[in-house]
């Protein structure tokens, strides 16, 4: 029998230290002037394609690690760097998810190296999902997609909002519906390559945190695609319409999972370990503050009031993480989310840190409020983690009507 541990192996701890490098000397000096410049940083993202942190390669290895731990372990010291650096870096990856859960073998190969670009060369990739009336609520969804046979085209037209990167990226991968018969399950996704006509960029929104990632609408105005760009083929899709056709006519049948969704269950422990990392940096950001700041003749965490906190955030990190370990060891294993394991470490996670970045603020006191201190600026990129990719509300919807077996509503 193996032995268990949850120690990390010598090459796993090789990678995250190089990780953990390039995040202390490279991404946090940057980290204050994109946030307020609120552009994408391309000369950082080229300097990670540089040594080979933002490539295909680097996410594959780390995708295929047999314990699972590759991705969030990446994910969390990306962003104990910088939340929205991190974002820029990595934004692409939900994307290459979108492709990997939906396409066919020649589709990943096809397209997820174009996602990336090169270094000399570096390209970004959009999954678009989310619209201005349809957000968590996915059957309120209106792009459609529609079959032109005789061309054998798709023809896309609809507005995608909240979408990373969406406008600059080379490949965007759009949910559309193409049954609006059947709700969610008559939903599918599709690659719209580059330069297509009729794909523009709407508008660009100014945010409250991850101010360098670039958030926009993507508009799509009868926009062409070739049969080849259903992700799946068509053939998969016809048979899983005639499935959700027929589950409509005899409820109790097997459940469906649509296109966007399938992406969402793959990324959520991943963007559980974005929040683990946040928080990790405002603690040890808090921790060396109380240490050094001395008030009444003595440093701040000899104080109960402060010292608890301390204890109470690292507590929380600690669990954070476990959870999105053990979803993400779950799911490279191939066993099922029985109890949404997935949600949990995603909920979890985003809600300790945006509880622990506030803590961090007010341990710093004035300062805490004060852009001299990244504290303020990691408060700000925690707060999107309760939102996007799902709200916290429907992490807890997912969660309870998986664990009560009833459609909770």
């Amino acid at each position: 029998m193996a032995e268990f541990t949850m120690e990390l192996s010598d090459e796993q701890k090789e990678v995250r230290d190089w990780i953990h490098g390039f995040a202390a000397d490279v991404m946090r000096p940057a980290a204050a002037e994109w946030d307020e410049r609120e552009e994408t940083p391309w000369p950082v993202i080229q300097e990670a394609a540089k040594i080979g942190l933002y490539s295909l390669d680097f996410y594959a290895q780390q995708f295929f690690d047999p314990t699972g731990l590759g991705i969030p372990m990446a994910m969390e010291e990306l962003f104990w760097g910088d939340a929205g650096i991190g974002l820029s870096i990595v934004g692409t990856g939900l994307a290459a998810v979108g492709v990997l859960a939906n396409g066919t073998e020649e589709q990943i190969g096809t397209w997820i190296p174009q996602m990336y670009g090169d270094a000399a060369d570096v390209k970004v990739a959009a999954f678009c999902s989310s619209e201005p009336d349809a957000g968590s609520d996915v059957s309120a969804m209106r792009t459609r997609a529609v079959y032109d046979e005789a061309k054998d085209e798709w023809v896309l037209n609809g507005t995608k909002t909240w979408a990373t990167n969406g406008g600059i990226a080379n490949v965007h991968v759009v949910v559309a519906v193409v049954d609006p018969d059947l709700g969610p399950k008559g939903h599918a996704s599709f690659i719209v390559p580059p330069k297509t006509p009729g794909l523009s960029q709407g508008q660009k929104f100014k945010k409250h945190g991850i101010r360098a990632s670039h958030t926009a609408e993507v508009v799509l105005e009868d926009v062409r695609i070739p049969g080849h760009c259903l992700l799946g083929g068509k053939e998969k899709l016809d048979e899983r319409l005639a499935r959700a056709r027929e589950r409509a006519r005899n409820p109790g049948g097997e459940r469906l999972k649509n296109a966007a969704m399938a992406t969402f269950e793959a990324s959520r422990p991943a963007v559980g370990a974005q929040a683990v990392g946040i928080a990790r940096a405002a603690y040890e950001v808090a921790l060396d503050y109380a240490k050094d700041r001395v008030q009444f003749g003595r440093p701040i965490i000899d104080n109960q009031g402060v010292a608890f906190q301390l204890a109470d955030m690292r507590t929380q990190i600690d669990a954070a993480r476990l959870l999105v370990w053990r979803a993400s060891w779950m799911a490279t294993a191939g066993k099922p989310f029985t109890s949404a394991e997935g949600s949990m470490s995603k909920l979890f996670a985003g809600e300790t840190a945006k509880k622990v970045t506030a803590q961090a603020m007010q341990i710093l006191g004035g300062n805490g409020y004060t852009r001299e201190y990244p504290v303020e600026r990691m408060h700000r990129d925690s707060s999107i983690y309760t939102i996007f990719e799902g709200t916290s509300e429907i992490q807890r919807l997912v969660i309870a009507r998986t664990v009560a077996g009833v459609p909770i509503r």
